[in-house]
C-alpha cells in the first residue's frame, strides 16, 4: 500500500473518531446526562479497563463463534452460489426460496435452536451462519448469472466448454460480488452471534451485556459495544485487504 493510500485510509477516520468521542464527552458532561442513560466515553473506557478480564473472556467466545459461523456460511454460500449460478433456470427456481428463508427473523429462530441444541455456543454459531449465508449465496449466484451472453457466445465459438467459461470468465468475474458479500456477511455474523447470546447463552458479549443491563451498569454495556465495533472493523478490514489482493483489477481505476 502506498503512503498516500495509508494516510487516506487511516488518518481521517482516526481524527473523525476522536472528534466524535470528544463531542460525546462534552455533551455528557455539559448536560449532566445520568450514567444510566448515556455514559461518557471516559466512563466507558474506565469500565473497559476495570472489567477487562470478563470482557476479554466473553469477547473471545463471541469472536470464535462468529468466525466459525461466518466461515461455514462462506463455504456453504460459495458452493451453493456456484451451483445456482451455473444454471439460470435453477437460479430462477431457488431464488424465491432463499428470499423467503432470509425473510424469517433470525431472532425468532434462536429459541428453536436453543430448544434443539441447548444453551451454549452452538446456537450462536448456527445463528451467525444463518444470518450471513443469504448475502453470500445471492451475490455469488448473481455474479455468475450476469456473465455477458455475447462473451459466452464468442467463447463457445472458439471451442470453450461451459466448464471453461465458468472457470476462466464467470468465476473470476464474480469475485467482486463474492468479496462484497463477505464484507456484509462478517458484520451480520456478529449480529447473529450476539442476538443468540442475548436470548440464551452461558457466555459471550451478548450475555455479558444482558447481565450488565439487568444490573443497570450501562457503562459495561457500552464497553461491550465498543469491543464489538472494534472486532467488526478489524475483520472488515482484513476482508477488504484480501479482496484487493484477489480482485485488484476491479480497483485499478480507483487508485489513480
Amino acid at each position: 500500500m502506498r503512503r498516500e493510500d495509508l494516510f487516506r485510509n487511516t488518518v481521517p477516520p482516526t481524527l473523525f473518531t476522536i472528534a466524535l468521542f470528544v463531542i460525546w464527552e462534552i455533551v455528557c458532561r455539559g448536560w449532566n446526562i445520568p450514567l444510566t442513560i448515556l455514559p461518557a466515553p471516559s466512563d466507558i473506557f474506565i469500565a473497559l479497563w476495570q472489567y477487562r478480564a470478563p470482557i476479554a473472556d466473553n469477547s473471545w467466545v463471541t469472536l470464535w463463534t462468529t468466525l466459525v459461523g461466518f466461515l461455514l456460511a462462506t463455504g456453504g454460500g460459495l458452493l451453493l452460489g456456484i451451483v445456482v449460478g451455473w444454471n439460470k433456470n435453477l437460479y430462477t427456481a431457488i431464488y424465491p426460496v432463499l428470499v423467503g428463508f432470509n425473510s424469517v427473523p433470525k431472532v425468532a429462530v434462536v429459541p428453536i435452536l436453543i430448544l434443539w441444541f441447548g444453551l451454549g455456543e452452538l446456537p450462536a454459531i448456527i445463528t451467525a451462519f444463518l444470518i450471513s449465508f443469504f448475502p453470500i449465496v445471492v451475490n455469488v449466484a448473481t455474479g455468475l448469472a450476469t456473465t455477458s451472453p455475447e462473451l459466452e457466445d464468442v467463447l463457445r465459438a472458439l471451442g470453450a466448454s461451459k466448464m471453461d467459461i465458468m472457470k476462466k470468465v464467470s468465476i473470476p468475474g464474480a469475485l467482486p460480488y463474492f468479496f462484497g458479500s463477505l464484507k456484509v456477511a462478517i458484520t451480520l455474523a456478529f449480529v447473529g452471534a450476539v442476538v443468540s447470546e442475548t436470548v440464551g447463552a452461558n457466555k459471550g458479549l451478548g450475555k455479558l451485556m444482558l447481565d450488565a443491563q439487568a444490573a443497570f451498569q450501562v457503562q459495561i454495556v457500552f464497553a461491550c459495544l465498543l469491543v464489538l465495533a472494534f472486532l467488526g472493523i478489524v475483520l472488515y478490514a482484513v476482508t477488504a485487504i484480501v479482496e484487493k489482493r484477489f480482485t485488484g483489477w476491479a480497483f485499478r481505476g480507483q487508485n489513480r
